[in-house]
């Protein structure tokens, strides 16, 4: 394609709820789907474009989400400091059109994912609950932590306690354990009256 007709990479940063984490959002889609690298070794084996982020001394945390990427910073740096060396980092990775998400990834992370799920056993009627649960969580929960550049993920019910898995700006936001007991609690138990607490693991 001749570079000149291609459309040019648009970048701008949003705000999250977490003073650590910052949002840049492109006009191209990255990723179909998410990937959460909280540490190096991880990105090294999936991500060409998480790897590179990492080796500016920075850079913490690297959540890749459709058209945004969700970056996580150390806490002795300034955003002011790092984050047009960021968005020009992104941008012409964009642009040179490298990988940004290795083939396969999605189903390695379910692999892993079913694999700690395994030792979850759930009733019949456990297991309709937890499907009622999921589904909740999916449709209006997700999006809107989307909107603030990370991700939520049901993990476990047990004895009335939902466990859900946090990604992205949500991983270590001081706001998030706030959204976590107003807002998802409340809706669950609302809904789903077997739910008693809502729980969180840092993803």
């Amino acid at each position: 394609m001749d570079p000149v007709t291609k459309s040019p990479v648009m970048l701008y940063t949003e705000q999250t709820p977490n003073p650590e984490s910052l949002k840049f959002v492109t006009n191209r889609m990255l990723y179909k789907g998410t990937a959460d690298f909280r540490e190096e070794d991880l990105a090294k084996e999936w991500s060409p474009m998480a790897t590179a982020l990492f080796e500016q001394p920075y850079v913490k945390g690297v959540y890749i989400c459709n058209n945004f990427v969700t970056i996580s910073k150390e806490f002795n740096y300034a955003w002011e400091d790092i984050m047009l060396k960021l968005k020009e980092f992104i941008k012409n990775y964009i642009e040179e059109n490298k990988s940004i998400v290795k083939e396969g990834f999605a189903e390695a992370m379910e692999k892993i994912e079913a694999e700690k799920g395994a030792g979850y056993q759930y009733t019949e009627e456990e297991a309709e609950l937890v499907k009622r649960i999921k589904e909740l969580i999916d449709t209006y929960v997700k999006p809107a932590v989307e909107m603030d550049g990370g991700n939520i993920e049901f993990k476990s019910f047990d004895k009335g306690v939902v466990a859900v898995v946090l990604q992205g700006s949500c991983s270590g936001c001081p706001s998030s354990t706030v959204t976590l007991k107003s807002g998802i609690e409340g809706m669950l138990k609302r809904m789903v009256p077997e739910v008693t607490e809502v729980v969180a693991e840092m993803g």
